[in-house]
């Protein structure tokens, strides 16, 4: 039978305690919580008591927490909770995550928050095309225009281009009215709202007259060969097959690629989703990576998180009665 084990830690002295455990202690209640270990603190020094598999679980969430206290992160009780969720799963380092700050804006810092994160803006980085495919409140368009936004501003590319599918006129436009512009605004909100949040409204309207931003419905991507451009195609389940054959031979030299959908939000009213067949098509195709992003890397409201995870289970319990 094991027996229970005692680890110490030593706080680097220039280290404020306050910012590794929170006012009034709060960090450290939420980890108590979480484990049954006994933690206690004197000075600078965690002496953690327990089994010693969940010991060492809690000396390695400190590590991590030390470690982002060093780089300068504000620990919260939503970071602990995730780097606990990281540590648990044993994927990715929670110190590797938090300090891969994409962008920042208005004091604002843009990051990945979840190991699935983390892997998505990494397949971006080292991919032409990278297709990020999950649920809603995965950070799949948001993080996909935060890289965007830096490649231009770094002048790894000459030009954004935001797209997406009209979907619920299947891009006949011409039944709604108003002007063209006043037709498609509202399928294209959406991006406007990300942009804005990472650059002033004044500078991106400045870029989006010179056209270094364009943001346009799918069906003005036909005909034209696009280099030099960072590309996001929004919403892609809501894309026909041919749809999306003629929007991934649009690529020109020096450009990238980020595909975002979510296959279980399909719009179309009939015929197949792009997104659902371009995966038996291009998986394993060098260049290419597509990015799953689970229930547990929604960042939105808690339950937001726990109605994905029902629907999916849901959907999957669904499916397995039709295979019977």
């Amino acid at each position: 039978m094991l027996e229970p084990t005692q680890i110490r830690l030593v706080v680097p002295p220039e280290l404020n305690m306050v910012d590794l455990l929170g006012q009034e202690d709060l960090l450290l209640r939420l980890i108590e919580d979480q484990f049954e270990s006994v933690i206690s603190v004197r000075g600078n020094q965690i002496t953690i008591k327990g089994m010693p598999a969940e010991s060492q679980a809690v000396s390695a969430l400190f590590t991590e927490m030390i470690s982002l206290v060093e780089k300068g992160e504000q620990l919260t009780p939503e970071n602990i909770e995730r780097t606990i969720e990281m540590l648990r799963l044993g994927d990715c380092s929670p110190s590797a995550v938090f300090s891969d700050v994409l962008l920042t804006h208005k004091g604002k810092s843009i990051r990945p928050m979840t190991s699935g994160q983390k892997h998505y803006v990494d397949a971006i980085r080292k991919n032409t095309v990278t297709f990020g495919i999950g649920p809603a409140g995965t950070g799949k368009t948001y993080l996909a225009m935060a890289m965007a936004v830096e490649a231009l501003k770094h002048r790894e590319v000459g030009r954004i281009i935001l797209t997406r599918p009209a979907v619920e006129a299947g891009e006949s436009l011409g039944y709604l009215p108003g002007t063209l512009f006043e037709k498609v605004d509202p399928y294209l909100r959406p991006l406007y709202d990300a942009l804005f949040d990472m650059m002033d409204v004044e500078k991106s309207q400045q870029l989006t007259d010179k056209g270094v931003i364009e943001i346009a419905p799918l069906a003005f991507m036909r005909g034209r060969t696009l280099n030099d451009s960072f590309i996001i195609l929004d919403e892609a389940q809501n894309t026909s097959p041919e749809q999306m054959k003629m929007f991934l031979t649009r690529l020109g030299f020096g450009s990238r690629v980020v595909i975002t959908g979510d296959v279980t939000q399909v719009d179309r009213p009939v015929g197949q989703s792009g997104l659902r067949v371009v995966r038996d098509i291009l998986d394993g195709v060098s260049g290419i990576e597509f990015v799953d992003l689970k229930a547990r890397d929604v960042v939105r409201h808690k339950l937001v998180q726990r109605i994905v995870t029902a629907y999916t289970q849901f959907e999957e319990q669904k499916a397995a009665k039709s295979d019977d």
